[in-house]
This record gives C-alpha cells, structure tokens and sequence, in this order.
C-alpha cells in the first residue's frame, strides 16, 4: 500500500514540473523576454551618466569624485536631445553652475578709458628770467649768495665795478658844463648810462653828489625765486653774461608722459586729476593745454601739459606726480563695450561665446569679434556683436574646454575635431589660450600652505629668467625656462583637489606649451616673444594660489608685442624691462600688486 501511495505522489509531481515547463516554453518565454528587454532599455534613456571635466573617459553611473583628480563629477549631456545648431555647444543648469558661468546683455554705452599719467612739476618757461649784467666789469658784492631766495623785482642783488662806468660818469659831468650850448652831447650821455640799464633815479643820483660811482648796482628786473647762481664773488663778466636765472613759480607746468600707444586718446582740452606724495589727501585738477607734435625718441613718449596756479607755493618743480584722464574715443555713436572676461583672444582671433535659450535648453555659439580699443577691464567691440545679444561673461574657458571635448568648434580649434582628454599622452600639444587662463581666473582659489610651498620655486625660476632678459643673457634666459618645466613636472599634481585641480591643469598646459622649445631658440627676441604668454601665465597663477609670502608687482611695457603691451612680474617696484633690455631698460610702469 505504502509503495503505490509513493508511485502515485512521484507521477503527480512529474506531471506538474512538466506541465510547468511546457507553459512557460508556450506561453510565458518569448513575452517575459520583451518585457525584460523593453525595461531594461527604459533603464538606458533614462539613466544618468556622470564623468568628470578634466577626464572625460570617466563614466559612472551616480554622482561622485574623479577617481583620478578627485574632482566633483558632472552629469554627462545626453546626446539624444539634439540642439537647434549643430555648432552649437549645450550645457544643463548643473553644468553651468559647476563652471561658474555669467551672462550679460550686450549694450552701447560712451567709450571712455581711464588713463594712467606719470609726470613731474616744472617751471613754467615764460616766467623764467636770466638776470644779466648789462655792463662789463668785475663783481664786487652780492646780495643773493644761494638758489632758492626770493627777490622782489627792482632789489638790489649785485654791485659790479667797471672801468666803462667810471668813463662814461665822468663823460656825464663833463657834458653837463656845456649843457647850455650843446644839450645833445649832455642827453647823449645820459642815454648811455641809461643803455647800461640805470634808472633816471640813479642818474639822477650820480648828477646830485657831483662824484663819479666806482660800482654799479645791478637791480632785480623781476619777481621770484633765484634758481640758479652763476658767477661768484670777484668774477669778471661781460656784458650780456647771465649772473642769475630768476624763476616766477606763481603758476607752473606739470608735464605727464603718454605713450604711443596712448596717443589717439589723449587730445586739449581733456581734463586731468592728478596727486603728489607731498599733499597727501588733495587732488589738482587742470586741463591739458598743450601736445608735443614730436615724441621723444629714447623714451617714446610725448609731453601732456597741464597749467596750473600755484600761489600758495604747494607744487615744486621736479616733484613727481601721478595722475588720471577719463578719456573719450573719438567717435560720435555709443560704442558696443564688453567686458574683458567675456573675450578669449589666441594673438590673431578673438572669440565670444553667444548665449542661446531655445526648447532643448541653454546652448551656447562661439562667434568671431573684431576688437577695438582697450578700456581698462574691457574692450571696445567694433564687428561681431549686437546690441541686445547675451554673451558670457564668465567661465568662457570652461564653455571652451566642454567645446572642445566634444568635437565642436573652440577658440584654437574654430573647425571643430574629435574631443580631447584632459591629459594629453599623445605627445600632441593640447590647444590652449594663456590670454584665456589669465582673464578667466579673476578670484582666489583657496589651497594648502604646503602647496603655496610647492610653488614657489616656480616665481623664483621665472624671476631668474625675467632678470637675465634685463641684462640680455641668452644663456641665462634658456637655463632658468628650462629649469621652470621641470620644476613643473616635479609639483605634486595631488596638491591639487577639486577646483584648484582644474585651475592648475589649465596653468600647466599653458607654461609647457609656452616653454616646450625654449632650449631651441636661436636668439632673444624669440626667448622675449615666448616671455608674453609665460608673464600671463605667471601672473594667472600668482592671483589664483597666492603662494608668495612677500608683494609681487605687475609691470606694464606698452611698446611691447608690436606695441600692443605686454605684462610681466617682478618683486621690487623698479623698472627693468626684460622685453627690451639694455636698450630701453626703464620703459614701462607699475600697475597692480598682487599680496
């Protein structure tokens, strides 16, 4: 009995596991596959894909750090939405936020740039009087024994003994006998004493006493303060011989250096706010009355002169005085201004990026612009840009760089190409802006003090090479570029985390690039050619980490680069340009310090 219960419980359970099998194989198989495949594609659509800016090759699938660099990641675009322009590059609101992009519209407004003026006090030339003798003789008295006293216009300031004088007295006395017969002889005589320039009244005098003077008195022709001393007592002189030179310094001259360059904005007329170190807390004002029509040159500058009233004495010639000219451009419609954030400029390109909000979301254009002159922080645009339009302002670099990572036109790359990694093995150089990374990184990044140490071996190199650029060594200029690739092969690149990582990937990029045939250059204009972008990226670098402990000064040549000026750093305020050398060592000015 036992054993056809348990042959009857086998059957039914084979029965059923075959009966099982058969309905999935005819019913459930092919549609339980469908529907498998249909959510497991629904998983790809909708899926988020994260990777990191610096490294594109990473990809996961939830948020997180690079692996790598240990930058926050980003969420990957998703290709399938397509954009209106195919040149065009998109990037979500994360993206955008990540990279710190700004906007602003495009508007007109009045160009007007603030210029910088350096010049000094000096007399003006139409009160400057050379008091001379008027009579040959020898100096037996002087009343003004030093420069600097002031004189009142008919003082005595000298007497001169003449053996003329005594002749022509005695002349005089003698004419004077026979005045009733011959008054022309005794008018001629006195016209003589007169021609020496004595007065009626010491003509008179000579006549009253009836005794011939031995010395003449020689009498101040006018007002003002005694500049220079030329002769010393006992000193014989002729006439016409210049015993003083008298200066009026009730109004002087301030005359202020413009450069070339800064020509076309300086006109009469402009006015011009101007500070000396000895009247802390005023500001003069004045308008310029007169442009040199010649430059000078050796220093390649032309006068700007300033008249200004100076009774209370306060401005002394030879002070140096700083001042400042809100300068007009020269055109009669409002000009389109940008700031210089907006603009990325490869030497013979300069681009925007023109912002777009369409159905898909942000995207933004890259577009060709024609610079016109410079205005401080910004740029005067004379093609490329109209009113109204949206551009960015900020982060450009970073719309770049996501331009370029993804095939689409860029700054050094305006046909676009397969997207680039952040580093490049290739042996390729990666295209790069240093006029870019300078204008881009206008805040602080905050590091580690000990990788503010490790960069600032950096500074000392590059001031090394800055100093023999001075001197015109070569040599010198070669070994200390060569020294500043390795030193920045030698940085730890983990120092670096987070933002700074992206600053400082693009800083490196730029320096190699800058320096990578420095060792093969065959004279020094190519070394000081090469020295623009390395100063941009220096000074990029120095506003970003702040690794220095001391002040840097950022100097300024205008002459150079074809007079489109170039900058450089230096830690002592004196002038020593290395884009000239010895030939034009002290051309150029301070125009930023970096602490």
């Amino acid at each position: 009995m036992k054993t056809e219960t348990k042959k009857i419980i086998g059957i039914a359970a084979i029965t059923l596991i075959i009966g099982l099998l058969l309905g999935w194989l005819f019913f459930g198989g092919s549609e339980n596959r469908t529907v498998d495949q249909h959510q497991h594609d629904g998983e790809i659509v909708n899926e988020t894909i994260w990777t990191c800016s610096m490294h594109p090759q990473i990809r996961q699938n939830e948020p997180g750090d690079c692996p790598i660099c240990g930058m926050e990641l980003i969420p990957l675009e998703n290709n399938n939405n397509a954009e209106l322009d195919p040149m065009a590059i998109s990037m979500s609101r994360t993206a955008m936020q990540i990279a710190n992009v700004g906007t602003e519209l495009v508007g007109k407004t009045k160009a007007v740039k603030s210029l910088r003026l350096n010049g000094k006090v000096q007399a003006d030339e139409r009160l400057i009087y050379s008091q001379s003798s008027h009579i040959p003789g020898r100096i037996e008295k002087l009343m003004v024994n030093f420069t600097g006293e002031y004189v009142n216009k008919g003082q005595v300031i000298a007497s001169i003994y003449s053996p003329d004088l005594v002749n022509a007295q005695e002349e005089l006395f003698e004419a004077r006998k026979i005045i009733d017969t011959q008054p022309m002889l005794f008018n001629s005589a006195k016209e003589k004493l007169k021609n020496w320039k004595l007065s009626d009244n010491q003509i008179a005098q000579i006549l009253k006493s009836g005794t011939v003077q031995d010395e003449l008195h020689i009498l101040a022709d006018i007002s003002g303060y005694v500049t220079e001393k030329m002769v010393n007592l006992g000193d014989y002189v002729n006439k016409g011989m210049p015993i003083y030179k008298i200066a009026n310094l009730s109004t002087v001259w301030i005359l202020f250096d413009v450069y070339e360059s800064d020509m076309a904005w300086i006109k009469k007329g402009d006015e011009v706010n101007f500070t000396v170190q000895s009247v802390p807390g005023e500001t003069f004002k004045g308008k310029i009355s007169y442009l040199d029509p010649v430059i000078d040159p050796m220093t390649r500058v032309a006068k700007a002169r300033v008249e200004v009233n100076n009774r209370d004495l306060q401005l002394k010639p030879e002070m140096f005085v700083s001042g400042t000219a809100e300068a007009k451009l020269p055109i009669k419609a409002d000009a389109i201004v940008v700031p210089k954030t907006a603009v990325m400029w490869t030497g013979k390109r300069s681009v925007v990026y023109i912002k777009n909000i369409s159905e898909k979301g942000v995207n933004f254009m890259m577009r060709d612009v024609t610079l016109g002159p410079a205005l401080g922080e910004s740029f005067v645009v004379n093609g490329g840009l109209e009113e109204g339009e949206e551009i960015a302002t900020n982060g450009t670099f970073s719309i770049d760089a996501a331009a370029q990572l993804a095939g689409k036109p860029s700054m050094m790359n305006p046909e676009g190409g397969p997207a680039m990694t952040g580093h490049n093995h290739g042996g390729g150089a990666m295209p790069t802006s240093n006029e870019a990374s300078k204008k881009t990184v206008t805040k602080e990044v905050s590091v580690s003090q000990k990788t503010k140490d490790a960069l600032k071996p950096l500074f000392t190199e590059y001031l090394k090479m800055k100093d023999a650029l001075t001197k015109d060594n070569m040599e010198g200029a070669q070994k200390a570029g060569a020294t500043i690739l390795k030193t920045v092969d030698a940085i730890n690149m983990s120092l670096f985390t987070g933002e700074s990582h992206s600053v400082w990937m693009g800083f490196v990029t730029d320096l190699k690039s800058t320096l990578q045939h420095v060792q093969h250059f065959k004279t020094l204009e190519e070394i000081r050619k090469a020295f623009i972008p390395l100063s941009n990226t220096m000074i990029g670098i120095s506003n970003a980490f702040k690794p220095n402990n001391g002040v840097l000064y950022v100097l300024h040549c205008p002459m150079a680069d074809n007079n489109n000026g170039a900058d450089w750093l230096s830690n002592s305020k004196e002038v020593k340009n290395p884009y000239y050398g010895q030939a034009m060592l002290t051309c150029g000015e301070v125009t930023k310090e970096i602490k």
